[in-house]
Formats: structure tokens, sequence, C-alpha cells
């Protein structure tokens, strides 16, 4: 009987820290994308402020000087599921305004525009 009252509470000890332990909700925190970014590459002279036209939209993301390179973060409620966005450089001090074509862009993408030099005013 000695080891008998020593082992059992133990063993209940034990018994709730496991029951304790299986109780613990699951880890239901999803792994959530990074930024969806836009990266652009300016070869023309001008400077151009680039927008991102989406769902009737227009949502300015910054500007790019000539012959420069910069990445901006598209906004989050302007990413995913079916919709379609296109990207607008409008020159500064200029009329011509280049606009890409379609496309789509989930979250978390990465995204590269090019601006050719004969984009240029």
């Amino acid at each position: 009987m000695h080891l008998i009252t020593r082992v059992l509470p133990g063993l209940l000890l034990s018994a709730t820290l496991a029951c304790a332990h299986s109780q613990q909700k699951p880890d239901t925190r999803t792994e959530r994308p990074g930024p969806t970014l836009l990266k652009v590459e300016n070869q023309g002279f001008a400077d151009m402020n680039i927008f991102v036209l989406s769902e009737g939209r227009r949502v300015r993301l910054g500007m790019v000087t000539g012959n420069s390179s910069a990445t901006f973060t598209i906004p989050a409620d302007l990413v995913g599921g079916a919709r379609q966005m296109r990207f607008l450089a409008d020159p500064i001090g200029g009329s011509n305004r280049p606009v890409s074509d379609d496309i789509s862009v989930l979250p978390g993408d990465h995204v590269s525009l090019v601006i050719p030099p004969s984009a240029s005013p």
C-alpha cells in the first residue's frame, strides 16, 4: 500500500497534465503572404507618376525619376481574387500615358514594369 500511495498521486498529476495539454486550441493562424510589390524600371528621361488601375479606381503608387528604378507596394485591397489590374505611367510635363495590359496579381506577388525610352515625351 505504501508504494500505491506514492505512485497514485504522481499518476493522477501526469494524467491531469496530459489532458490539459491535449485541450489546447490548435494554432489556427495561417501564414500570410508578404506585401505585393511593383518594381518599375524607367529607361526614359522623363519622371513618371505610377498608378494602378483596378475596378474603376486609379490609385497613385508614387514617382520614379528618369533612368532609375523604384519599388512600390500595391495596396492589399486592390490585389487578389479574379481582379484584373493595369499600371499607368504618367510622365510629368508630358502627354503620352503608356498603360500596361491587364494582368492578375495575387497577394505576395512581385511584378516588374519596364518603361522603355520611347514611352517618354
